[in-house]
């Protein structure tokens, strides 16, 4: 059950991409024959390599799965070994987000910087008005930090890289900015 959700919640689906949510009474040899007869009917596929397992509940819990390979004891198989259960410490990526256990809320946050700063190196060389610098920020950093944002926050230390980042590409890494970084 999550709080201040009314329904409980077993599965999502976004295109291609499909989120179960177990509790550990749930027995996943259960549910895989569920899910064998949908796809045999459906003609879909699970792509077993990119599934992946975020055990949730109290730290004792999740070790136990990630040991024992089983969300439920009285499952009768473990789980394939090419799926992958995050342990603590790691995150897994579900449809814009980042979640897991323990994680550090920097480490998507590197990924998304690394990405802008190649693409605004590439428009860098291109010269741009200052109007379309801001098209291109927009589109770009707004692109890639806006979901992630609303979904999981934006710590102060990537506020403060993105304005740097944004702030070196308007004004050509070095020029003395024109115009102050809070009117721009």
């Amino acid at each position: 059950m999550i709080p201040g959700v009314e329904n409980t919640i077993k599965i999502t689906l976004f295109a291609n991409d499909t989120n179960l949510f177990l509790n550990k009474e749930d027995q996943l040899d259960y549910i895989q024959g569920i899910l064998d007869k949908w796809c045999k009917a459906s003609g879909a596929q699970f792509n077993i390599e990119k599934t992946e397992i975020i055990p949730i509940g109290k730290k004792s819990h999740r070790r136990t799965v990630a040991d024992s390979r089983k969300i439920n004891p009285q499952d009768n198989n473990p789980l394939p070994p090419k799926i992958r259960i995050a342990r603590d410490g790691e995150a897994v990526q579900i449809p814009g987000v980042w979640i897991g256990n323990e994680t550090n809320d920097q480490t998507p946050w590197e990924l998304i910087l690394d990405t802008i700063k190649t693409k605004l190196d590439l428009w860098g060389r291109v010269h741009l008005t200052l109007n379309r610098k801001r098209i291109v920020i927009q589109a770009i950093i707004g692109g890639h930090t806006q979901f992630m944002a609303k979904a999981q926050g934006m710590p102060a230390h990537v506020k403060e890289a993105l304005t740097n980042i944004m702030s070196k590409f308007i004004w050509d890494r070095g020029t003395k900015p024109r115009i102050a970084m809070a009117t721009l």
